[in-house]
C-alpha cells in the first residue's frame, strides 16, 4: 500500500466530490440536470478578446516557454486597470504578479508565509482552497465565524490570544463567496489595523470586484494600506471577462509578498501561454462594454430567481453582489445541507452546493449558483417547489 504524505489527510472529505458524484449518477439515469452548483459563468467570452489570442497562435514567439520577464505587457496593463480604478500607484515591476486564477495565489501564499503549525486566520464560512492552502503548508486554522446578523462581516475580537500569538495570516474575501455579503472601506480599514497590530499578512482574495449590483463598486484593501505594508490582493478575469477556462489572476501588493509568491511559483510552474496574456491586457484596458453587459445579466437573473424563490415561499435574501444566491434551508433539512442537495439533485435534477462544503458556519444553508437563464432558473425553482410541496 502506498503511504501518502500526512498533509493531505485535511483534504480526504470534499462535500464537492460527494456533490460531482451525485450529478453523476443523476444525469446516467437520464435525469435533466440544472446545474446551480458551480460558480462558472456560462456567458462567453468577448470576440475582441479571442481575437488576441487567435492572432497570437500565428506569432511563433509565443510558442515557447514565458518566464517572469515576459509577462511586462500585462504586469503593466494590470498596474494600469487598478491605478484608474482605485487611485493607488502600483509597479508593475515589483508589486504585480501573474496568476494561473487568483485562487492559485491564494492556494500557494500560505507556502511563503507560515511555517508548520503557524495559524492562519480564515472566514467561517469561506471559499474552500484558502483552507487547503493552509493544510498544504502545515498551518493551523482559526475559523473566523460569520453570522448573518451582522452581515457576514468579520468581528477580530473574536480571535483568542493564543491564536494571535502564533497567527501569521488573516483571509479575507468581498465581496464574499458564499455568502455574497459586501464590506465596506472601514471593514478593510479595522482589517489592516488589525494586522498591522498582530503582524499578520493580510490576504484579500478578489474575484467579485466587478460584480456588483448597485453604483458603488466595492474597495480594494490596498486603499486601507496604501504603503501596502501588510496587504496582497488577488484578481481574476473569470468573472468580470468570462475567461474562467483561460485561468488568468494575478496579485497586485506588498513587493516582499508578490517576490516571496513568486519565488514559489517558480518551482511549480511557468507562466500561461502568451497569447493568453496578451488577451488579458486588452480585456482589462479595452472597451468594458462587456464587464457591464455581464453584470446586468446577473442583475436579471437575480431578480428572476429571488422573485421564484418568494413566490414559493422560500424566503431568501436578495444578494447585492456575486452570482449566487446564499439560502437557508428549509426547517426540515437545516442541520443536512449535503444530504439535502444530494436528494435535490436526485429527485429534481437541481443541483446546488451544500453550505457545510464552505466551513462548519456553512452548515444550515445551500449556495445556488446563477449560471443559466432566468427561464431555467425558473424551471429549477418550480423543479424545487413540487419536490418540497412549496408554493
Amino acid at each position: 500500500m502506498v503511504r501518502l504524505a500526512e498533509r493531505l489527510a485535511p483534504l480526504t472529505r470534499n462535500v464537492f466530490a460527494d456533490m460531482d458524484q451525485a450529478k453523476a449518477q443523476a444525469a446516467a439515469q437520464g435525469v435533466d440536470v440544472i446545474d446551480l452548483s458551480l460558480g462558472s459563468s456560462d456567458l462567453p467570452t468577448r470576440p475582441e478578446i479571442l481575437a488576441v489570442i487567435a492572432e497570437a497562435l500565428q506569432d511563433t514567439r509565443t510558442h515557447g516557454y514565458l518566464l517572469f520577464h515576459g509577462t511586462r505587457e500585462f504586469r503593466q496593463a494590470a498596474a494600469t486597470w487598478y491605478e484608474q480604478r482605485y487611485g493607488v500607484a502600483v509597479d508593475p515591476e515589483t508589486e504585480v504578479l501573474p496568476l494561473i486564477g487568483s485562487q492559485e495565489g491564494t492556494a500557494h501564499l500560505p507556502l511563503a508565509v507560515l511555517n508548520p503549525g503557524d495559524y492562519a486566520i480564515l472566514l467561517d464560512p469561506g471559499y474552500p482552497s484558502h483552507a487547503g492552502g493552509v493544510a498544504l503548508a502545515g498551518g493551523q486554522m482559526h475559523l473566523l465565524r460569520l453570522r448573518a446578523e451582522q452581515g457576514f462581516l468579520p468581528d477580530f475580537g473574536q480571535v483568542p490570544n493564543e491564536v494571535l500569538q502564533r497567527a501569521r495570516l488573516l483571509v479575507l474575501s468581498y465581496p464574499h463567496n458564499p455568502t455574497a455579503a459586501v464590506a465596506d472601506l472601514a471593514v478593510m480599514e479595522a482589517a489592516v489595523d488589525f494586522c498591522r497590530r498582530y503582524d499578520l499578512v493580510l490576504c484579500h482574495d478578489f474575484p467579485y470586484a466587478d460584480l456588483v449590483f448597485d453604483e458603488t463598486l466595492p474597495p480594494s484593501v490596498l486603499q486601507a494600506d496604501r504603503e501596502k505594508r501588510v496587504s496582497i490582493e488577488f484578481f481574476s478575469l473569470s468573472k468580470s471577462y468570462n475567461m474562467g477556462g483561460f485561468r488568468l489572476g494575478y496579485a497586485i501588493g506588498n513587493r516582499e509578498l508578490i517576490l516571496a509568491l513568486r519565488r514559489v511559483k517558480a518551482v511549480v510552474d511557468f507562466n500561461q501561454y502568451a497569447g493568453i496574456l496578451r488577451a488579458g491586457a486588452q480585456a482589462l484596458l479595452g472597451d468594458q462594454t462587456g464587464v457591464r453587459e455581464m453584470v446586468n445579466t446577473f442583475r436579471e437573473r437575480r431578480d428572476a430567481f429571488v422573485a421564484a424563490m418568494h413566490r414559493i415561499g422560500w424566503q431568501v435574501p436578495v444578494p447585492q453582489a456575486t452570482m449566487y444566491v446564499w439560502a437557508p434551508l428549509p426547517l426540515a433539512w437545516a442541520d443536512r445541507s449535503l444530504e439535502f442537495c444530494q436528494h435535490l439533485v436526485q429527485k429534481t435534477g437541481v443541483a446546488a452546493s451544500p453550505g457545510a462544503g464552505f466551513g462548519p458556519g456553512g452548515e444550515g444553508y445551500v449556495r445556488f449558483a446563477l449560471v443559466h437563464p432566468p427561464a431555467r432558473l425558473q424551471e429549477a425553482v418550480n423543479r424545487m417547489a413540487s419536490w418540497l410541496g412549496l408554493g
